[in-house]
Parts: C-alpha cells; structure tokens; sequence
C-alpha cells in the first residue's frame, strides 16, 4: 500500500504540474493573440479586410493619402475645364440663340420634360432597391477597409484644397 500511496502522489505531482504548464501555455497563447491582433480587428471585428491584413497600418496610410491626393488633385483639374466647357457651352448657345441662329420649339421641349417626368416617376422604385444595395455594399467597403478609407478622404480634401 506505501507503494501504491507514493505512486499516486508521483502521478498526481506529475498531473498538477502537466496541468500548470498547460494552462500558463494557454495563457501565454491568448496574450500572443492578443498582441497580434490589430487594432482595428478589436475595433471593427474580425473582417477588417484584406487590405488590412497585407499591408501595415503606415502603408495603407500612405497608400490611401496619396491616391487620395492625386484623385482630388486630378478632380479638382478636371472639374474646373468641364465646368469651363459647360458654362461656355451655354454661353454660345444663349448668344446663338438671341441672335436668331436658333430657333427653340418650347412646345416640344415642354412635352419631351412631361414625357421625362413620367419615366422618371415609374422608375424611382427600382432606383430605391439598386441605391440601398449600393450602399450597404459601399459601407461594407468602408468598414473593411477603414484605415485606406479614410486616409484616402483625407488626402482627397487635401488634393481639392491645393
């Protein structure tokens, strides 16, 4: 019986301490995840995107600014000749039109709008449905990726302002 009675002292110091070493092995696991999951996968949850989970958070800054900045900056550019372009456009037709090298059918275009109304009218509804499917996809774009996101916003207004 004192053979048996110090063979289960031995199994049962061997199992506490087999025991011990797994649970601080576990323990130690869960501060390694924790430190390395990111900070936007404990803030946004687990699908923080794939751009998130390639990139560092500086790259995807620096990424998102300057693609942002160009955007802006091209947008800004842009914008300013097409809006040149359209208001000179109107321009000329309202020249044309006051010195007689235009003539304007009001009734037609008064029945060409009606006619637009109408259309426009029975297709709000499907509009609708397309729109809300857009927008959840956008924002599940955003939420995904939200650190490109909004350096890229920032970086676009900055683009706009210079």
């Amino acid at each position: 019986k004192a053979s048996s009675n110090f063979t289960c002292v031995l199994l049962l110091s061997y199992l506490s301490t087999d025991l011990e070493d797994e649970i601080y092995d576990k323990v130690v696991d869960i501060t390694e995840y924790a430190k390395r999951q990111r900070w936007w996968n404990r803030v946004f949850g687990k699908n923080s995107g794939p751009v998130a989970e390639k990139y560092s958070v500086a790259t995807q800054i620096a990424i998102g600014g300057l693609s942002g900045w160009c955007t802006g900056y091209l947008f800004q550019k842009v914008g300013k000749v097409a809006a040149t372009a359209v208001g000179g456009g109107l321009l000329m037709l309202q020249i044309a039109n006051n010195s007689g090298y235009i003539q304007v059918d009001w009734k037609r275009v008064e029945k060409d709008v009606n006619k637009a109304k109408k259309q426009l009218k029975q297709g709000t509804n499907q509009a609708s449905a397309e729109l809300d499917t857009v927008f959840q996809k956008s924002t599940e774009f955003v939420k995904k990726n939200i650190v490109v996101t909004s350096s890229f916003v920032g970086g676009f207004l900055l683009g706009m302002a210079s």
